[in-house]
């Protein structure tokens, strides 16, 4: 909901000396919903500021506050008042009731809301908000990336500061320790009891200790990656190099109750994009160009293959992507759906991989 069509309130007003709305006020809990109401507008900070005034306002007077209130207590005219109502009513739509007094004068007042009162249980429920916020903002869809983000935002209005604090900075924290490092597709079946597992750890954090090709590890879980194959990003304790284990290949884990220092160097999203997908091989890490014919230029253009691709036309209208990674396999693999279109120009082991394997007889593209 975007409420900058409605009229300035400043049109009005006359008087700009105003008191500030109290951080401890009946409204307070309403208010993170103004990110998301004036997410993308033009609205001011001094707008913003009048319309919080008036829910602490209304919220304070068990019977709601008349026109000729608003007028007196905003010094602002008539027509301002009853704009600044039909912003209240956009804000707060469940929240609002309006009561008809017997002489047909209307109270606009805000009632507590069912939802304000729902309370996170545990940070997972959180995580997951954010979680799905995060890959819809990814995927564009920004109406229900905003939609979430105001539940969000409604059910964290809702906790003690201090719960709410903790909760985010775990929820941050998870969050980077879920990279997603891979396209759309297919994805290996992974057992719950071993998901849940390696979340606890990554939480905690909490050393992990699980079966992987017939031998016993002991790791510090930094991470995992999102794909086709969902891969655990750790370290052995005392070590630096970290290493990859397929989620899919672990078994009877566990989570040791001990503490380890986490490498606060170590970022996931640049540990991610050493790899086309999931999968990294150092000896294969490296320069990467591809040459899109012209036909099909332009619907490789509206593709990411890579967070750090150089994307350049040419004056035959082909398209060169570069970047920097290693996983020639899963190259190959999404080469392979273009057929024809696209040309291996570096590295010449990929060019192998995919010499003969590129038909014309595709008749749509990915």
């Amino acid at each position: 909901m975007k409420i900058q069509q409605i009229a300035p309130f400043e049109a009005g007003r006359r008087d700009q000396q105003a008191p500030q709305p109290s951080i401890d006020s009946p409204s307070t809990q309403f208010n993170i919903l103004f990110e998301a109401i004036f997410f993308g507008s033009s609205m001011s900070f001094s707008k913003a500021i009048d319309l919080l005034r008036l829910a602490d306002f209304a919220a304070a007077r068990h019977r709601g506050v008349t026109l000729q209130e608003i007028e007196d207590e905003f010094q602002v005219t008539r027509r301002t008042a009853q704009r600044m109502t039909n912003a209240l009513e956009s804000a707060f739509p469940i929240a609002v009731e309006i009561l008809i007094d017997p002489d047909r004068t209307k109270r606009w007042t805000l009632r507590e809301s069912p939802l304000s009162r729902l309370r996170m249980h545990g940070d997972e429920e959180l995580e997951a908000l954010e979680y799905s916020i995060k890959r819809l903002s990814k995927s564009g869809d920004i109406r229900q990336r905003n939609a979430l983000a105001a539940l969000r935002d409604r059910l964290m209005a809702a906790l003690p500061a201090r719960e709410a604090r903790r909760l985010e900075a775990d929820a941050e924290w998870m969050l980077e320790a879920y990279g997603v490092a891979a396209r759309p597709g297919p994805a290996t079946q992974i057992s719950k009891e071993v998901s849940k597992t390696i979340s606890d750890a990554i939480r905690g954090p909490y050393l992990l200790r699980f079966s992987y090709k017939d031998s016993v590890r002991l790791v510090e879980p930094h991470g995992v990656l999102l794909g086709a194959r969902r891969y655990l990003v750790a370290r052995s304790p005392g070590e630096q190099i970290m290493k990859h284990f397929r989620l899919d290949l672990i078994d009877s884990v566990e989570v040791i109750q001990e503490f380890f220092e986490r490498d606060l160097n170590f970022d996931l999203n640049d540990h991610a994009a050493h790899a086309f997908g999931s999968y990294q091989n150092a000896n294969e890490y490296g320069q990467i160009h591809w040459r899109f014919t012209p036909d099909v230029a332009q619907r490789a253009a509206e593709w990411l293959f890579h967070p750090k691709q150089q994307a350049e036309f040419q004056e035959d209208g082909s398209l060169d992507i570069r970047f920097v990674a290693s996983g020639w396999l899963e190259m190959a693999w999404h080469l392979y759906q273009w057929g024809d279109s696209v040309e291996v120009v570096h590295p010449p082991q990929l060019a192998n991989m995919v010499k003969g394997f590129q038909r014309d007889d595709f008749n749509a593209l990915p």
